[in-house]
Formats: structure tokens, sequence, C-alpha cells
């Protein structure tokens, strides 16, 4: 007996291995940024919608310039399958051709595809239309059967018109501007036809004082138009959206807070598919600060 307990007394007072402490877990890795929303070849880039710095003509081209060839104001194109790539236009660019392709070039007046009752299929990308020197009071580009995509458009009245069928506008920038009398317009349907889609543009109407909308869509003979993941500001009442026959989208959409004179929206909610549209605040590189709430849609029906 005596024997056990000395046993025991000698286990008591054997040392127990010391455990180490549990590590502590690896600090998870930073979140990284999301990528940006635009990215072109020369570098250039935006981390959310679009701004002079990801849109117009790339950096560094050296652009050639072609001589007017229509009453000293406008070049004319007449060639269906025409390519304008790196090309400088010192006046108005008139498309009177099919499938004609603009890029990477700087047009100083308007981009016009009609010619009497005819109209021509045309895109253009990656290019500035307008200068900083003068405010034109017709439509920067137009006016149906487009594609413009990372556009820069500034010294016009109205930015994009609308006035037949397939108009499709993304990625682009418009800074408006304007004269007395004007109703300028970030986009205008007039004569509307089937399919507009404006989608991911930035419309700053803020320094324009004889104004209508940054997005002005009211036309009676316009059917499924779709106005998605824009960043607007300005104008009367900001948004107007209405009168559409089939489907009218109003989604997704960032309107900055008191950014308008008499009220952020006047469209036709009973008809619309109003969803995800936001109140924001922005610095003055059109980043988003802050979400002031959601932006309700509002006008009579």
């Amino acid at each position: 007996m005596r024997a056990r307990a000395l046993m025991l007394l000698v286990a008591a007072m054997t040392p127990v291995a010391c455990q180490a402490a549990p590590a502590d877990p690896a600090p998870s890795p930073a979140p990284s940024s999301p990528p940006p929303a635009i990215v072109r070849s020369d570098g250039s880039s935006c981390p959310d919608h679009p701004t002079p710095a990801c849109t117009g003509a790339l950096r560094g081209t050296e652009l050639t310039k072609v001589a007017l060839n229509t009453e000293d104001v406008a070049f004319r194109v007449r060639t269906s399958g025409a390519v304008l790539d790196g090309v400088h236009v010192p006046g108005h660019l008139l498309i009177h051709a099919d499938d004609v392709t603009i890029r990477n070039s700087v047009i100083d007046g308007d981009v016009i595809n009609a010619d009497g009752p005819q109209s021509f299929r045309f895109t253009i990308t990656d290019s500035t239309v307008g200068t900083t020197g003068k405010c034109e009071p017709l439509p920067g580009i137009g006016h149906d059967k487009y594609k413009a995509t990372r556009v820069l458009v500034q010294g016009h009245s109205d930015g994009f018109r609308v006035s037949g069928d397939d108009v499709e506008i993304r990625d682009s920038y418009v800074k408006l501007c304007s004269r007395a009398g004007d109703h300028s317009d970030g986009i205008q349907a007039y004569n509307g036809g089937k399919g507009l889609l404006f989608h991911h543009n930035t419309v700053d109407q803020r320094e324009a004082k004889d104004i209508t909308a940054p997005v002005f869509l009211v036309d009676e003979k316009s059917r499924d138009v779709v106005v998605t993941d824009n960043l607007v500001m300005g104008g009367t009442y900001s948004i107007q959206v209405r009168n559409a026959r089939g489907r009218q989208v109003v989604r997704g959409n960032k309107l900055v807070d008191k950014s308008w004179v008499y009220g952020p929206v006047d469209s036709e909610c009973a008809r619309t598919e109003w969803a995800g549209n936001e109140l924001v605040t922005i610095d003055e590189n059109y980043r988003v600060t802050s979400i002031v709430g959601p932006l309700a849609c509002a006008g009579e029906s």
C-alpha cells in the first residue's frame, strides 16, 4: 500500500510536457479590388462608369486629317463597308453608305447617317465627337441603325438621337452644353423605332442651362426601350421614360442626388420595369462615394 502511494506521488511530481498554444490562424488575404469595368488597348481604364479617361480616341494616336468633301463643312462617306480608323474629321461626318465603321477617330462636328428619307447602318467605337470650343445645336450622333461604344461626346446640346430602329449605346460618356433656347438632352427619341439599348453610360448635364433631361425617351413611336446601369446627373426631371410600346425597362441606374431642377424622375411607372435604381453622391472623377438611397419611380401613368 505504501509502495503504491509512493508511485502516485512520484507520478504527480513528474513534469508534464508543455503543449504549444494553438497558432493564430493566418490572416485572410485582403479582398482584391474588382477588375475595372472598362479596359482599353492603350492601357486606359475606368473602375466603374465611363469617364473621359476611358472613352474617346485612344491615347497617343497619330491622327490623319481628312479633307472635307461636302460644302467645305463635312466629310461624306459613300462607300459601303468603309473603315475610318485613326482619322481627324475637322467638321461633320455624313454616313451615306451601309456598314461603315468608325474607330479611334476624332470628329469635330456631328456624326449623322440620314440622307433625306434614307439612313445607313454604322458603328462607332473609341472615338471623340465634338470639341470643347463651341456648342453644336444638333445631336452628336444619330439617327438610327447604329452602335456606339466607348464614345466621348462633348460640345453638343444633344448627345445621342434615336429616330428609328436598332440603336445600341454602351460604355460612353456625354458632357452636355446648351445655347439660349436649346432643350438639351443626353439621349432623346424623336420618331423613334424598335429596339433601343442604353447601357452603362455617363451623362453629365450639370453645366448646361437650357435643358430637358439626361434621359429623355418619351416618343410614342418607340418600341422596346431598355435603360440600364447608367450614371446620370442634371436635367429638369433627370430620368423621363414613357409612351413606348412593348417593354420599358429602367434598371440599375444611378442618379446624382439633388442634381436636378424640379425632380429626379418623371416616368410612366405602371408600364415600366423599374428596379434597382439609386440616388448617389460622386467625386470629381465620377466615382460613387455614397449611396443615398433607392430611387423610386414617380410620374403619372
